[in-house]
């Protein structure tokens, strides 16, 4: 596809600024003469109607949860519905502004602070901060108030390390370390959850605290949760619940009944909002009572008279995480969503998402390599290893499933699983649809097995082909150059 300026028609372009009726100025007497234009702006020249193909087509390009199915495992890419949005453009909310006095923006506080309560009865918490931009952000906000919760305690500096599952999510060791911990690597069982005998060996007076997420990457909910919470509180340390992976609990059973001291939730996963390109994210942090002087500042309350309002007198407090207080579009979004499916429909999200993701699991496991092969959760991990036989990785399959419209699952993670391929479904896809995407993973297994060279060369009906992504990523190019000169 041509870009606009190589689509450039010189006096296509009939379109004129209005008159004005203010005098006209002479510039070049205005301005110094090094601040001229000596050349053509270069801006292309075309009619409206072909601008307007030019974009629409480009947005055809962008594959989304709207496109199809998304089966990024611990990602819980689940359709954002439409309704969301609209009351999230109410000019209610979109006309206020953060430095407003507080009894102009009531409703708006009012929102933040019934969704505050909501957050916290789902994961069994006492009170919730919204501040954090996105689920990165929400760990390290729950990191500090860990950290900041030991240096009360006058032990922060003998509490210097994190312990870190094996099969966690990249960002849990990151956030650690960019907090000032070190990161001590606990392993898996046989049976893909926490090895108790290897907490117990990596527990000292050192640990400050454990992050896990529950289930786990694996797909596997961690059975022995309240053994490894009594572990972690008898050796001195926090329990934090990284929440990637609430839908598949959510509504069923809550992070704080299981001994968690710090939850983070991803607004933009489990409750309906748009992820990344699509919106800014929300990373709301939940805590116990004993760690309710540490979150951030303003916290929102509910005064005695009622009225709604920001609260800066928290002396503990870590300060501030984010401009304001938080990305409030995305709060409108996540309590509409919330609010329209009640406690049931969080219940029966939850359940179907389960669901979806074992007949998923079920399905595939003749033709595909399922480490685990055990009832999981919201997801699970397959692998390549008996299409490595034909000389088909993981990376293969993944580019042959673009073919058919669907984007591929997460690739090699966990780490621990050798040419991983992890599946969440999540609760918003139909059988018809999960019947047609198992279609089209049996058909790419066969294809390993009777025409290797077929899914080794995918993908063939993408805009883009088969890139050489060692180079790509090595050598990528960051600048564009037209192959022949561009007529200004």
């Amino acid at each position: 596809m041509n870009l606009l300026f190589e689509k450039n028609s010189k006096g296509s372009n009939s379109f004129r600024f209005p008159l004005q009726e203010l005098p006209e100025i002479d510039l070049q007497a205005t301005l110094p003469e090094n601040h001229w234009r000596t050349t053509d702006l270069g801006i292309p020249e075309l009619p409206e109607v072909e601008a307007v193909r030019h974009f629409t087509e480009l947005s055809t390009r962008a594959f989304g949860v709207d496109s199809g199915m998304y089966p990024l495992g611990s990602c819980t890419m689940k359709y954002n519905p439409k309704i969301n949005e609209l009351l999230a453009n109410l000019p209610g909310f979109t006309n206020v502004h953060p430095y407003q006095p507080e009894e102009t923006v009531q409703g708006a506080l009012e929102l933040l602070y019934e969704l505050q309560l909501m957050l916290a009865d789902i994961g069994g918490m006492d009170q919730f901060t919204l501040q954090p931009a996105a689920g990165a952000h929400g760990e390290m906000t729950g990191i500090m108030i860990l950290r900041t919760w030991h240096k009360s305690q006058g032990n922060d500096e003998q509490r210097n390390v994190i312990l870190v599952p094996d099969s966690a999510h990249g960002t849990n060791p990151a956030t650690a370390s960019v907090v000032g911990y070190k990161v001590r690597e606990v392993k898996s069982n046989e049976f893909g959850r926490v090895s108790l005998d290897d907490l117990k060996a990596k527990l000292d007076d050192h640990v400050a605290g454990l992050m896990l997420t529950n289930p786990n990457t694996l797909g596997l909910f961690e059975t022995d949760i309240e053994e490894i919470a009594k572990l972690v509180h008898e050796a001195g340390g926090l329990l934090y619940y990284d929440g990637a992976n609430l839908n598949a609990i959510m509504g069923m059973s809550r992070p704080g009944d299981m001994g968690f001291d710090i939850v983070h939730f991803n607004l933009h996963k489990t409750f309906a909002t748009p992820h990344g390109g699509g919106g800014p994210g929300a990373g709301a942090v939940g805590v116990k009572e004993f760690l309710t002087p540490f979150l951030p500042v303003p916290h929102i309350i509910k005064r005695k008279d009622g009225s709604y309002g920001f609260d800066y007198n928290r002396p503990q407090s870590i300060g501030k995480v984010k401009t304001f207080y938080g990305n409030f579009g995305v709060c409108v979004k996540a309590y509409a969503w919330i609010k329209s499916v009640g406690p049931h429909g969080l219940r029966d999200a939850c359940q179907h998402a389960v669901l979806n993701a074992n007949y998923l699991r079920h399905e595939l496991a003749d033709d595909y390599e399922i480490p685990f092969n055990v009832l999981c959760k919201h997801e699970f991990v397959a692998t390549s290893a008996r299409q490595k036989e034909a000389g088909i990785h993981t990376l293969d399959i993944a580019k042959r499933l673009m073919d058919f419209g669907y984007h591929p699952p997460t690739i090699y993670f966990p780490l621990i699983v050798p040419e991983a391929m992890m599946f969440e479904p999540t609760e918003t896809e139909s059988k018809e649809r999960l019947d047609q995407f198992i279609a089209a993973m049996k058909q790419i297994a066969e294809e390993c097995r009777t025409t290797p060279e077929l899914v080794h060369g995918a993908p063939h009906t993408t805009v883009i082909g088969r890139v050489d992504d060692t180079r790509a990523a090595r050598h990528p190019v960051l600048q564009y150059k037209p192959e022949v000169e561009v007529e200004s």
